[in-house]
């Protein structure tokens, strides 16, 4: 496979391990984390890769594992959640997470005040970290990509990223990178050549990493144009002959 084109579908379902972000990739980002909505086909031609490749399809999203499952009910897939903070190798193996430093409760509760004094933010808690939404309030992007610095300031441990009408604070250490080297290892993997396919800043460190792995990464946007092209490529996948 040539590393700057999309591989056909033979090419895939021969000697590819598929990694995919969740949002803005497999489904349409919404105002509202809560409110994308999965096409009900994705779930069959999901279901139907999975198969074909004996397993080497993961989920790689900054969602938690238990959104990504609830989303795509009653499938389950080998996931990473929340940047690779939470994994689960196989469909039917368990959520596996490494110690983490806690998020200190106090930057918990400045970003739900910001979020609860300011129109159109959300503050997303999550395990080991939490994300403030500005989506529907683009204006403050940068009022709040500046508190939160200050408020993470020096701390060794986290690290503030800008996402997609979003800045998220997380644990240093772990991305959508490491998860892919880790999937990387497991069986249904091991052999394969990587592709990842991400759309956010967030996706760069998967892209990254199955580049580096001998492998593909691709940007929604170049690529495929949006989430709808992801999903009619996957589509043609799942019943290419």
């Amino acid at each position: 496979m040539e590393a700057s084109r999309l591989p056909s579908p033979c090419e895939v379902l021969s000697c590819a391990a598929v990694f995919l972000d969740f949002d803005g990739t497999l489904v349409d980002l919404a105002l509202r984390p809560g409110l994308v909505a999965v096409p009900h086909d994705l779930g069959r031609d999901l279901a139907a890769i999975a198969g074909r490749l004996d397993g080497a399809l993961a989920i790689v999203s900054g969602r938690t594992i238990a959104e990504i499952d609830a989303f795509l009910a009653p499938l389950r897939l080998a996931t990473a959640g929340e940047h690779g903070l939470a994994l689960r190798l196989a469909p039917s193996g368990p959520s596996l997470r490494g110690a983490m430093p806690a998020l200190p409760g106090a930057w918990r509760d400045a970003a739900a005040a910001w979020a609860a004094k300011t129109p159109g933010v959300i503050a997303e808690q999550k395990p080991a970290g939490m994300v403030l939404h500005y989506r529907m309030a683009p204006e403050t992007g940068p009022m709040l990509g500046a508190a939160l610095a200050e408020l993470v300031g020096g701390a060794p441990a986290f690290e503030l990223m800008a996402a997609s009408a979003a800045w998220e604070v997380r644990p240093r250490g772990t991305d959508k990178g490491t998860a892919v080297a880790a999937l990387m290892q497991e069986a249904a993997f091991a052999g394969r050549r990587p592709l990842f396919i991400g759309d956010d800043l967030t996706d760069e460190d998967g892209i990254a990493a199955a580049r580096a792995l001998g492998g593909q990464g691709f940007r929604v946007a170049e690529s495929f144009g949006d989430a709808a092209g992801v999903r009619r490529w996957l589509a043609e996948l799942a019943i290419a002959a």
